[in-house]
């Protein structure tokens, strides 16, 4: 694919991560006008969104020196925004009440997505799978597998920080909006099946708490003071994105491509392992995964046009 913007060379028209986030920005600026009275700081949230289509729109209509490290690495920025502003979007939507994500302390209401995902998983395997799986549970493997979950994002970037390093321009473009794409995907589904995850329903049901080595309960710890109040179960987006990244490292290196074969394989049983996902998240984490290896390249080429 050609490259979209070279150093030295800007260039003035929107690139197809541009488009996306864009297009993305205005779905979550319909649900802010949307939910307006039940959004607590509606009034700043809907700023936060101008004055971010405000400086991507700037800095691809009017190039400057910012604009090639901006307009490369600003998805990273954005992405997280998005997510972040979901703990409140998705409540808002849905109705939903929760408090701190360690009490468990959640509406009624809140529960039934997580009831839906449970009672597929029971359905399938006749059993919980975050409860039969306890049977593998040493303090070791919980260690090892928490500190393969929590280096998600890390991994994800790391496949970005190498094709940037070795100048693959057009390849860094082209991962940044299928992960751009993947993490905005997982959002919506969030947004449309808003549940907690089997560690908050089956919490009585499990036989005993998970207990690990000496980083386990801080890693955890951090990932739920990141995370806040979000229901960011389904899809699994460590799963799909784990699956895009693993995809995309075969641009690098046969070695680094099986390196991340293996990583995924451990990142996706950690999901269930952990307690953080039911096996159906896992299961359309991938499928979602599936779908954008397959179609994000057409869709990359369309909106490609005019952007050279």
């Amino acid at each position: 694919m050609a490259e979209l913007l070279k150093p030295g060379r800007p260039s003035a028209c929107f690139w197809p991560v541009d488009k996306l986030l864009l297009a993305y920005f205005g779905i979550t600026t319909a649900i802010v006008l949307w939910r307006w009275s039940a959004l607590p700081d509606a009034p700043l949230l809907l700023a936060l969104h101008l004055i971010a289509v405000g400086l991507l729109i700037f800095e691809a209509k009017v190039p400057n020196r910012t604009s090639w490290l901006f307009r490369n690495w600003y998805p990273v920025a954005y992405v997280a925004f998005c997510y972040k502003e979901m703990a409140t979007l998705i409540p808002a939507v849905w109705h939903l009440r929760a408090g701190p994500s360690t009490a468990g302390h959640f509406s009624a209401a809140h529960f039934n997505a997580d009831l839906w995902l449970a009672s597929l998983d029971y359905r399938i395997w006749r059993t919980n799978p975050t409860v039969w799986i306890e049977r593998f549970h040493t303090p070791a493997l919980t260690e090892l597998l928490q500190v393969v979950y929590a280096l998600f994002i890390p991994a994800a970037l790391l496949v970005a920080i190498l094709l940037w390093r070795q100048r693959r321009y057009a390849d860094f473009q082209y991962y940044g909006f299928l992960i751009a794409f993947g993490f905005l995907v997982s959002y919506l589904g969030y947004l449309m099946v808003p549940a907690r995850g089997p560690r908050f329903l089956l919490k009585s049901a499990q036989h005993f708490p998970l207990s690990g080595l000496w980083l386990f309960e801080h890693l955890q710890n951090t990932l739920d003071r990141l995370e806040s109040d979000h229901f960011d179960c389904f899809p699994s987006g460590h799963t799909e994105l784990a699956i895009l990244a693993w995809w995309s490292s075969r641009m690098l290196s046969k070695s680094l491509f099986l390196f991340y074969f293996a990583y995924t394989l451990l990142l996706i049983f950690a999901t269930v392992y952990l307690r953080y996902h039911y096996s159906v998240d896992v299961l359309a984490g991938m499928l979602v995964a599936l779908l954008l290896i397959v179609s994000t390249p057409v869709l990359y080429t369309k909106l490609s046009k005019g952007a050279r």
